[in-house]
């Protein structure tokens, strides 16, 4: 248990709060690529409580600027998208990529206002299909080396979807790998033939075991949190029966997003984005380390499940998540279908709106959830005292930082610690864009 204080503390980013000044001193996604991919490249972006526009002006440059126009509030999603900016419909005012106010044609003849009148901006850039921005002050950091960033286009798609909580209960479902044996338990092994985009749908690792029934045979992992460059590094340790060891390493990149692996060639690196104190979207970013990602296929897949243009799933509280009492008693532990976002998603959204950590009880294999609550308060600590270098990711040192290592392995008991550096390295060196070791 946690008192309400802190739960605010570390949980709300609307206000000027502790949490939320964190979040905005790192890159955070806005948008997909995708959603400025039609012919009026304009799209409205809520982010940790503040409305936004982003547009893609005629020479290709964006622009992320506050949805109200500063003259009367009229919304600028409607603007016209002329001359490199938007042009308020209400009175014609035309503002830039910055948010500079360039002409006001109603104002009298040689009026000078509109050098005064700057909208609300944020710098943004657009990486392997999801667009970004900084919201904080002074200069972004670097982004860092990660496989999903320097990886080339061909070898990675995006996604998001929108769930219905806050941006941290989402987040820590993703740094909880006990809950995997339960909330993604399959009572029945499918055939891994139709597992290409599917989390948990492969062999485990190099063997012929299904990781439905590892995960399901194996509940108890005995989980190690580390200390890591790009946050933590989280081992689970299933020990079979025969002597040998399942390793799964996952990761808490800080500040909001994980990094999990999908496949034998695929990891998900995943980033829980405050839409503000109660809904966040989650922006996925699945890197190939073998042949260039199907994204037409991947896309299709999840479009299945989720609606355009907010990308809601289709699946939700409001129908019960298509919870079914048969299937829960012949073929998943949720009844909730194969879907495990569904599953996730049901988990995190049941908790309420934002979490009442007030009522929770941890336990043991909650280690990284505890670990992470500690890191989030100390920047935030820092960030209050000015000692930005002090927070992870931050200082110039962040450009070099790679990885992070997501991967399955089996092995032998005494050898976990090498197995698993020894599986990465081992698919990273066939792969065409990368043969360095990641942290």
């Amino acid at each position: 248990m946690i008192s309400q204080e802190l739960n605010d503390r570390i949980t709300r980013v609307e206000g000027g709060t502790g949490a939320g000044a964190v979040l905005r001193l790192y890159w955070t996604p806005a948008a997909l690529s995708d959603e400025l991919s039609g012919p009026r490249p304009v799209a409205p972006v809520r982010l940790m409580g503040e409305d936004l526009v982003l547009f893609r002006d005629q020479e290709g440059k964006l622009g992320l600027i506050q949805r109200a126009c500063p003259h009367r509030g009229a919304d600028l999603c409607f603007g016209r998208l002329e001359d490199n900016g938007l042009r308020c419909p209400f009175h014609g005012w035309h503002f830039d990529r910055s948010g500079q106010c360039v002409e006001q044609p109603g104002e009298p003849e040689g009026s000078r206002m509109h050098e005064q009148i700057r909208a609300r901006s944020y710098p943004v850039v657009e990486k392997n299909g999801i667009i970004w921005t900084y919201m904080g002050p002074g200069t972004p950091p670097p982004f860092p080396a990660f496989d999903c960033f320097t990886a080339p286009d061909t070898h990675v798609f995006a996604f998001k979807g929108l769930w219905e909580c806050n941006w941290l209960q989402a987040m820590e479902v993703g740094i909880d790998p006990a809950h995997a044996s339960f909330l993604h338990r399959f009572l029945q092994d499918e055939d891994p033939s139709d597992s290409y985009g599917k989390q948990f749908r492969d062999k485990a690792a190099t063997t012929d075991i299904p990781m439905t029934k590892l995960l399901r045979d194996y509940p108890r992992p005995e989980i190690r949190v580390d200390e890591a460059p790009h946050g933590l590094r989280l081992t689970a340790l299933r020990h079979m029966e025969d002597g040998r060891s399942h390793v799964r390493v996952t990761n808490q990149v800080f500040p909001t997003a994980i990094c999990i692996p999908m496949s034998r060639e695929m990891t998900i690196t995943q980033w829980h984005v405050p839409i503000d104190d109660t809904s966040c979207y989650w922006y996925a970013m699945f890197t190939s380390f073998g042949a260039p990602v199907n994204k037409e296929v991947m896309r299709a897949q999840r479009l299945k499940e989720h609606r355009l243009p907010d990308y809601a799933p289709l699946k939700n509280k409001r129908n019960a998540y298509g919870y079914d009492p048969e299937e829960q008693a012949r073929e998943t532990y949720t009844g909730m279908g194969l879907d495990i976002n569904v599953h996730d998603q049901w988990a995190v959204e049941s908790m309420g709106a934002i979490q009442d950590r007030t009522q929770e009880h941890l336990g043991k294999t909650d280690v990284a959830i505890i670990a992470y609550r500690r890191k989030l308060r100390a920047a935030i600590d820092a960030a209050e005292a000015g000692d930005l270098y002090a927070l992870p990711l931050r200082g110039d040192a962040a450009a070099g930082v790679t990885g992070p290592v997501a991967i399955d392995a089996i092995g032998p008991r005494a050898d976990w610690d090498r197995l698993w550096r020894e599986a990465d390295a081992a698919r990273r060196a066939p792969c065409a864009w990368t043969g360095v070791a990641a942290e």
